[in-house]
């Protein structure tokens, strides 16, 4: 057998030049916490994230995730999630849980409601820092902590009330642990075990993605690198019991409340939302301008990685260098072939990415470069005027609930029924403490005229431009409208255009009485 032969197919040949072209190298650099770089990495996340976080709740997801651990409060509910008083069924409890205990201890708040994905980002950064030293070394991973920090597809969007924030710090810890515990070639069943809690708690927030972000890279990486992934049947066992017996009791507990449960969530908004998607539906590419704008200043180090990888000798270039490019290539790689697509769904990927983009600063002349500093604080300064003025200020003129003067008399007594229409606008009950607002899409529209013959007064929170007017065409005979408030504003304007013809999720507001009430109640 001749030295080539090994390397005739194409997989061998593949699995050649990964681990003595691409990635050939030890880690050589030091490895222990210095404590200069720990204070950075606790402090300026810590000034980025958590001064400013009153602003106005963000339609329709943050009103959303604000209302529904709101709900959970208020009835002592641990198990079936509801917003407006039914089931809501779309996702697992775990970040509702947490805001839940988060409203207990603070008041319930933006604040309050935001500081659970506050923190759930400062933690990723910090893992990213504490668990990713120990592959790729101290330096690199410090600067893919900081290139973290200021990305601002990452720090500004994942602290918002998404479930993204949350899902984000699971999967990078299940990741870090799982790549720890395998990364000598000899299984540490400590940093395994890890790996599943958090697989688990992944999993209690969002579903299984958890577990389809972490076994890919590593079996990718175990065969490009040559090596074996000492894992065996018995401690994959050990992983996905760890897995379940982390989510069993509250899946058996909303089978017994909820039937309904299982079969919605995992077939309809897991395999089908993938398979065959009914909404969010969007090009394979349509994540690749949102990497290039989210991961800044780390993008523009994108090419000069790419140079150093395909031009220049590998000898510096280390093994977890390569793991780190993987895990964030098949995050990206997966929801791209997806058919349903949101921007958030991506943020799993950043840490990934950072780590492979700080190993190649730390041993390139970009760790010793001014620029590389100058990027940092540029960036830095940019999210903290961001997020102290410019997010508040179009959070408040894109809030449904921006101008409470006009919006509260219509919807803060109890007495008088609240429809939302054609979609929910969840921030508004929960400012004004409701938790009964109705919900109606187009498809319902004629029982709501039945309803409403029967009640002296309905208020209709209209959440798309245009629907008034075509509601109001469609009115029998028998219903009118006693008031109406539309929310147009013009749109000349950058700012005016930027924050939309109308706040996000309410266009006008309307009482719809049987016909001759209002002229009854007339002075």
């Amino acid at each position: 057998m001749t030295s080539a032969e090994p390397h005739r197919s194409l997989p061998a040949w593949l699995s050649f030049l990964w681990r003595t072209v691409l990635f050939p190298g030890v880690l050589s650099s030091p490895t222990g916490v210095r404590w200069p770089s720990l204070a950075l990495v606790l402090l300026l996340p810590a000034l980025l994230l958590y001064p400013q976080r009153s602003f106005h709740l963000l339609e329709p997801d943050e009103g959303r995730y604000a209302q529904i651990p709101k709900e959970m409060l208020d009835r002592g509910e641990w198990v079936v999630p509801t917003l407006q008083g039914e089931p809501y069924l779309d996702k697992p409890p775990l970040m509702y849980w947490l805001v839940k205990l988060s409203y207990g201890i603070f008041g319930i708040s933006e604040s309050s409601a935001r500081l659970v994905p506050a923190l759930a980002v400062h933690l990723t950064i910090l893992v990213v820092y504490l668990i990713g030293r120990r592959s790729v070394g101290e330096r690199a991973a410090l600067w893919a902590a900081l290139l973290l920090t200021v990305a601002p597809g990452f720090l500004s969007v994942a602290r918002l009330l998404l479930l993204d924030g949350l899902l984000t710090l699971c999967v990078t810890l299940s990741v870090l642990c799982g790549f720890e515990a395998v990364r000598t070639g000899r299984l540490k069943l400590g940093w395994w075990i890890a790996s599943a809690v958090a697989s688990g708690l992944g999993f209690l927030t969002k579903g299984p993605i958890a577990e389809i972000l972490l076994f890919p890279p590593l079996v990718a990486h175990a065969w490009l690198a040559a090596s074996t992934l000492a894992v065996g049947w018995r401690n994959l066992a050990l992983f996905f019991g760890v897995v379940l017996g982390l989510n069993v009791p509250w899946y058996v507990a909303i089978y017994f409340r909820e039937p309904v449960f299982l079969k919605y969530f995992f077939w309809e908004h897991n395999v089908m939302r993938f398979v065959q998607p009914f909404d969010h539906l969007q090009p394979v590419w349509y994540y690749a301008p949102i990497l290039v704008a989210g991961l800044l200043p780390g993008t523009l180090l994108v090419i000069p990685y790419l140079r150093d990888l395909l031009l220049r000798s590998g000898e510096t270039r280390t093994a977890a260098g390569g793991f780190w490019l993987i895990a964030g290539l098949w995050c990206v790689a997966f929801f791209s072939v997806s058919g349903s697509k949101l921007p958030t769904y991506i943020l799993p990927a950043f840490p990934f990415l950072c780590l492979a983009l700080g190993e190649f600063v730390a041993r390139s002349k970009w760790n010793r470069s001014p620029i590389t500093k100058v990027l940092i604080g540029t960036f830095a300064g940019l999210i903290f005027a961001a997020h102290t003025w410019v997010l508040p200020a179009y959070a408040l003129a894109r809030s449904p609930y921006g101008e409470p003067d006009r919006v509260a008399p219509y919807v803060t007594d109890p007495a008088t029924p609240v429809v939302t229409y054609p979609r929910n606008c969840d921030s508004v009950a929960f400012y004004t403490d409701r938790a009964d607002f109705d919900r109606v899409r187009s498809k319902d529209v004629n029982q709501l005229m039945v309803d409403m013959h029967h009640r002296p007064r309905t208020v209709i929170l209209f959440t798309h431009r245009h629907s008034f007017d075509a509601f109001r065409e469609a009115l029998p005979e028998s219903l009118e409208v006693a008031e109406s408030l539309s929310f147009d504003r013009p749109t000349k304007t950058v700012w005016q255009k930027l924050i939309g013809a109308t706040p996000w999720g309410l266009a006008d507001v309307a009482v719809i009485v049987p016909r001759g009430t209002a002229r009854a109640q007339a002075p």
